[in-house]
């Protein structure tokens, strides 16, 4: 017992020499946060490059620190309710679920006719860079670099969730296991979120929008967020952990305070 807690002291004693070395350091340029949330590991792996591709995926000029287009997408449908950058996001027309027509955004404000990204599981990623780069998505190289595309067609390529398993196409309800939600949130989310998820606040005082109030109006793109953490956000994300671990989080902050 006394050499685990010694064990236990030693890495507690080493994360805490790291966290102070981040914190104390002094860095010229790009701040170490900057370099979290829009740089590159020196040797990504998988789950990084599937989680920023995922980032692009939603919000592509947040992910990547790009300037905001201000015009409407020249192929977005007419039919669609949206209008200006929002209408450039993949998720806009391709939804949180990632099947377009046929799942969530199936009907509501957000339809558009489109059909998913689901039938491109498994494709090969450098055939689905280049199908993004032609029309009718047309995403230039000042938009998403090479290697930046490169992410976003991994992720559809490998790194689609069966979002449909966890989150109720119809319903919005959620099945995850809640006990193992709630040791995730309490030793990992809550260092930002705080154990009761009210210490960020996207919202007002009046209209507050906590991670509780987010999971219940919108649990597939807060799934979508959990797997590959908000685009321009310093966050974690558990992109590395199995699905069901990201389910089981889900389930759980949607128990928490929404108001």
């Amino acid at each position: 017992m006394i050499k685990v807690l010694k064990g236990f002291a030693t890495i507690l004693s080493v994360f805490f020499v790291c966290w102070a070395a981040l914190a104390l350091a002094d860095t010229s340029g790009e701040s170490e946060e900057a370099q979290f949330v829009f740089g590159t590991p020196d040797q990504p792996s998988e789950a990084w490059l599937l989680a920023a591709g995922g980032r692009i995926y939603d919000n592509w000029w947040d992910a990547l620190d790009r300037k905001e287009p201000t015009d409407t997408h020249p192929a977005y449908p007419e039919s669609g309710r949206k209008t200006g950058s929002a209408t450039w996001r993949c998720k806009e027309c391709h939804g949180w679920d990632y099947r377009g027509r046929d799942g969530r955004y199936g009907e509501g404000s957000h339809f558009t006719g489109i059909k998913g990204i689901d039938g491109a599981k498994g494709r090969d990623p450098a055939q689905i860079a280049k199908f993004l780069r032609e029309k009718p998505h047309s995403y230039s190289a000042e938009m998403i670099k090479d290697d930046e595309l490169a992410r976003v067609a991994a992720f559809v390529s490998a790194g689609q969730d069966e979002t449909a398993r966890f989150v109720d196409p119809k319903t919005g309800a959620v099945k995850g296991d809640k006990k193992r939600g709630e040791a995730i949130f309490q030793t990992t989310c809550a260092a930002c979120h705080g154990f009761k998820g009210r210490l960020l606040n996207w919202g007002t005082s009046e209209e507050p929008a906590y991670v509780g109030t987010e999971a219940n109006a919108a649990p597939d793109e807060v799934l979508h967020k959990i797997r590959n953490a908000h685009p321009g956000a310093a966050m974690v994300n558990l992109r590395v952990l199995p699905i069901e671990d990201a389910a089981a989080v889900l389930a759980y902050i949607k128990t928490l305070p929404q108001k």
